[in-house]
């Protein structure tokens, strides 16, 4: 068994937990993800530590919340002396590579996004497709086929659905086919590469021959209780509204349910190109005689909302569709464990130590997560690894004075939205899909103040590390 495998991370961009077939979602044609997690070891309980992309990003990078790597908003900057485990690695011999976005600093305007110290020696960077910067090398890839991400982008489907481009000429085609052409190339080195689509992130605009293939009728309904809507807080209301607080996008009570079902229809079509591409790239692993001693990790930075509660994309949203995310993970030179459904519960800083420790690098004392390569190897259950999971949002869009923190455990979960008197509550063992909110029920005080109190200790306790102490005084 090597101890410096290669690193293969596939990054989706906000990718619910339910979306494959293998784990339940009978609507989901995944049958790419359906065989790795066969092989692997799939995380049913992970969970991001911010709702939104920079905030996650830069967090599981580092292995650190977003409050103690500062890049707390989309829009921030990572500071210069954070330290990305893409870096660790390069210092450590390892050529490192990315296709697709990277989000760790403000890329609006036109301004391409401002790179820090990240150890990627080959980088092909897209935050998304729009050709909104003359530096998006997907745009580029396009031009040296003759095409236009213009040309081919299709109208509306539905005020809510767009028609993208076919599958050849896809973001995350592109993402896939720099994938294969660096694990071609790299054969005989250690390597470490990031996969970063932007898919399925609205807006919702798949291929349209992936669309014509699911039977929209059939697609479920959003996961609404008629009640729930009187206790939902003030970010949650507005968002019923308007999605991602964008006036007049997604107003959920004036969609039809052909609305809702077809823009279900389409973001399963965009998870299925993923799982297309997702293959692609796993066979130039087994072409290349590396599959078995390279580690894949398949995750997304956060949820979708995709209409459950009555809300559209994400914001300062902590149900599970937002902040439970798919995590599988394979290396069969490793001594991964095959076809296990782990259900402890994990976070995505956990990622960047159980790279490093793959490695036999070592963890830096300033990371927060835990490495899961004891799971993965069976020496340890999943459920030993944390007691509950701690996610943030810090102001982060442009809902105006919205800073929450989530605490979860295996039965509960608590949302504090500090400086107002709002927050959520909720009793998992009985309401799973989390349509109560007892935050106001005088009956529930005693189960608030101690779940209010151990939201307060993880937030303490997820202080910075850093820098070390080196002495008595």
């Amino acid at each position: 068994m090597s101890n410096r495998p290669n690193i293969l991370w596939i990054c989706t961009d906000q990718q619910r937990f339910d979306t494959v077939r293998a784990l339940g979602n009978l609507s989901a044609r995944t049958p790419n993800l359906d065989r790795f997690i066969g092989d692997g070891v799939a995380f049913k309980n992970a969970f991001c530590q911010s709702p939104v992309c920079a905030p996650s990003r830069a967090s599981f990078l580092t292995g650190r919340y977003p409050r103690t790597t500062r890049c707390r908003q989309n829009g921030q900057s990572i500071p210069s002396d954070e330290v990305l485990v893409t870096k660790l690695f390069a210092e450590a011999g390892y050529h490192c590579g990315l296709a697709g976005k990277l989000h760790l600093a403000s890329c609006s305007d036109g301004k391409v996004e401002d790179r820090t110290d990240d150890g990627y020696d080959d980088f092909h960077w897209s935050h998304h497709p729009q050709p909104d910067w003359p530096e998006n090398a997907y745009t580029q890839w396009l031009a040296e086929k003759g095409k236009t991400w213009e040309d081919m982008y299709g109208g509306e489907v539905s005020p809510y659905v767009l028609e993208g481009p076919p599958a050849e000429y896809h973001q995350t085609t592109w993402c896939a086919e720099k994938t294969v052409e660096f694990v071609r190339a790299n054969s005989e080195r250690p390597w470490f590469f990031s996969f970063n689509c932007f898919d399925p992130h609205h807006p919702f605009d798949p291929p349209p021959e992936y669309l014509a293939r699911y039977d929209t009728e059939k697609m479920p309904l959003p996961k609404v209780s008629a009640t729930e809507q009187a206790r939902q807080t003030s970010f949650q209301q507005l968002d019923r509204e308007w999605a991602h607080n964008s006036p007049g996008e997604f107003h959920s009570g004036a969609m039809s349910e052909s609305d809702h079902r077809l823009v279900y229809a389409a973001y399963m079509a965009m998870v299925e190109l993923i799982d297309d591409q997702f293959g692609r790239i796993l066979e130039a692993l087994d072409e290349t005689g590396q599959a078995d001693d390279t580690l894949v990790v398949f995750m997304s930075d956060h949820g979708e909302m995709l209409g459950d509660h009555g809300i559209y994309f994400k914001g300062p949203h902590f149900y599970d569709c937002a902040v439970r995310v798919p995590l599988f993970i394979r290396w069969p030179a490793g001594d991964v464990r095959q076809n296990i459904r782990a259900e402890g519960l994990v976070e995505l800083v956990d990622l960047a130590p159980t790279f490093l420790d793959a490695a036999g690098l070592p963890i830096l004392e300033r990371m927060q997560g835990t490495s899961l390569l004891p799971v993965l190897r069976g020496e340890t259950d999943s459920f030993s690894i944390r007691p509950h999971v701690y996610s943030e949002y810090y102001n982060a869009w442009t809902h105006k004075n919205a800073y929450g923190t989530m605490l979860r455990t295996e039965s509960e979960k608590i949302i504090v939205y500090h400086g107002t008197e709002q927050g959520e509550l909720y009793d998992l063992c009985v309401d799973p899909g989390e349509f109560h909110n007892l935050w106001g029920d005088a009956s529930e005080k005693d189960r608030k103040l101690r779940l209010m109190k151990a939201c307060f200790d993880a937030s303490v306790l997820a202080m910075d590390p850093a820098p070390p102490r080196r002495g008595p005084f």
